[in-house]
């Protein structure tokens, strides 16, 4: 079963951006959809942003516009730009397909918005 490894997260001042990366152990071509998604204490995990085999994306309300979702099949690897951030942008970020059944969960990459 393919694992996923997220990174490129840290800490940022609000209006700054990073670049997560998410790292498959096996190929990816084959998952027609990816999706990242994001978790905060006390929260349901949410998804964020989703892209397609053939590179169709989606976002949620709160992250259009400012987040960028692409990926690479050639290097089994998903990417998140993130601009503008905010404060609540503030969450541990994970990736996996954007529909049942999930692979397993990766560890997440923390995101820390604040000044």
């Amino acid at each position: 079963q393919v694992q996923f490894v997220e990174s490129g997260g840290g800490l940022v001042q609000p209006g700054g951006s990073l670049r997560l990366s998410c790292a498959a152990s096996g190929s990816i071509s084959s998952i027609y959809g990816m999706g990242w998604y994001r978790q905060t204490p006390g929260k349901q995990r949410e998804l964020v942003a989703t892209v397609t085999s053939g590179g169709r994306t989606n976002y949620a309300d709160s992250v259009k516009g400012r987040f960028a979702v692409s990926r690479d099949n050639a290097k089994n690897t998903m990417y998140l730009q993130m601009l503008s951030l905010k404060p609540e942008d503030t969450a541990v970020y994970y990736c996996n397909t954007d529909r049942s059944p999930l692979y397993e969960w990766g560890q997440g990459t923390q995101v820390t918005v604040s000044s």
